[in-house]
């Protein structure tokens, strides 16, 4: 593992102890700010700190306490000024009205270094979608076929 790929391994651990945490501050601590989030909710695109922190808010708005957040399979790309990320994330905790729910997502991050500092300039996340019935799909193990 290269030096750059170890700071950004930690960094995406730090983000998700932020999100685990719902700690708005820390979270937007690691985007640029001209960072892009293409995200499973709309609008199509989230464009700069204060679009991306307010829908931040609203996924943490979802959940009655902490947010479980476990990372898989993260495969990393790292070069001196520029680093490309993708991974699984298996959401879960208590959501508003008691339901208590898992759900799978995929995740695509890529970051710039500008004056020594890692930041995600874009970061796109999605949910596997069956194309015979155009409905979410909601699969039990990351694994499991459609």
């Amino acid at each position: 593992m290269t030096h750059h790929e170890s700071e950004i391994r930690t960094l995406l651990a730090r983000r998700a102890d932020a999100q685990q945490a719902k700690d708005i501050d820390r979270l937007m601590s690691f985007y640029a700010a001209d960072a892009v989030y293409f995200d499973v909710v709309p609008p199509l695109r989230f464009t700069g700190t204060d679009e991306i922190r307010r829908n931040f808010l609203r996924w943490f708005d979802g959940y009655v306490g902490g947010i479980s957040l476990e990372t898989h399979d993260l495969t990393l790309a790292a070069g001196p000024d520029a680093a490309f990320a993708h991974m699984l994330h298996l959401d879960s905790g208590e959501r508003k009205g008691g339901l208590q729910a898992s759900i799978w997502v995929r995740e695509s991050v890529c970051l710039r270094r500008l004056d020594g500092t890692w930041s995600i300039t874009h970061e796109h996340v999605s949910i596997p979608v069956d194309p015979a019935t155009m409905r979410v799909w909601l699969p039990a193990d990351r694994d499991q076929p459609a």
